[in-house]
């Protein structure tokens, strides 16, 4: 994969957050996905996935089940290449630099590209502080002031009010809601520039699901967002883009077959194919 050259647009230094040291803290990221191709073996499952990524907006991925939704969302931050039998080409950019090239480490990329999963998954020994705390031993971020960095990240997840009392209680004796955005707060504590979010309310009641969406949105001011989510009412809510993977056959690999600004995927399809799947017609 090549480093591709890509303009940075001038925007204002965002302020030091609380409780770390000395840490560079990045602006919002553009990133960028070029002509992704991907395999498990002999079979491939992306063709040709190509996907601006907007700073300050919420990008979501549509489509059936199958058609590598998650399998591309995994490819943006290097998790594709977990899987003994995975490969790839194409480039994935973000703002210009190739994540797989030489320039990023996987360690660097990963914190750089955070992942909120499916399921809540806290970590069961932690107590809900620590597992805010639990990336930065990876990061080898300076903090001076824990206290101050939990309660910054619990509040930017929507999760403070409900936690301040109970910080040394196990994270695993929250609600479902609750750890998934405890879940989100954990990823924000390293400074993401990018947050990806695999179906984060899909295991969730409507109350929790409503809370988790207006973090998303509060949350798009300062980071990156891409979620895949199988709900269009969601899709609608939560995104600024849309772009909506389908499959030409049973076998076939996915690909994007409309991507544009959500109002007018929803309302002006400009692919017939798009029009049925987000009036409900199939899938």
């Amino acid at each position: 994969m090549t480093i591709a050259e890509h303009p940075h647009q001038a925007q204002t230094p965002p302020q030091q957050p609380p409780g770390y040291a000395t840490v560079h803290v990045s602006a919002q990221a553009t990133m960028r996905a070029v002509g992704v191709s991907a395999w498990f073996g002999r079979q491939k499952v992306l063709e040709k996935v190509s996907l601006t990524m907007n700073p300050g907006q919420v990008t979501a991925l549509i489509g059936p089940s199958g058609c590598g939704k998650s399998t591309f969302l995994r490819i943006l931050n290097r998790m594709h290449e977990l899987v003994p039998s995975a490969a790839l080409s194409g480039s994935v950019e973000l703002d210009g630099v190739d994540i797989y090239g030489p320039t990023l480490r996987v360690t660097d990329t990963r914190l750089r590209v955070g992942m909120v999963f499916q399921k809540p998954n806290p970590f069961p020994s932690m107590t809900i502080a620590q597992n805010v705390l639990a990336g930065l031993r990876l990061s080898n971020l300076k903090v001076v002031n824990r206290d101050a960095l939990v309660q910054d990240c619990l509040e930017r997840a929507g999760l403070w009010r409900e936690t301040r009392n109970r910080l040394n209680e196990a994270g695993v004796s929250l609600s479902g809601g609750q750890q998934q955005r405890l879940c989100i707060a954990r990823a924000l504590a390293v400074r993401p520039r990018v947050l990806l979010m695999d179906e984060p309310c899909s295991a969730l009641d409507p109350i929790s699901t409503g809370v988790i969406e207006d973090t998303i949105r509060a949350l798009c001011h300062e980071v990156t967002i891409v979620i895949v989510t199988h709900n269009m009412q969601q899709a609608q809510r939560v995104s600024d883009q849309c772009a909506l993977f389908l499959l030409d056959g049973e076998g076939q690999p996915g690909h994007i077959v409309e991507a544009g600004p959500t109002q007018s995927v929803f309302a002006d399809p400009q692919d017939p194919r798009t029009a049925d799947y987000v009036h409900g017609r199939f899938g």
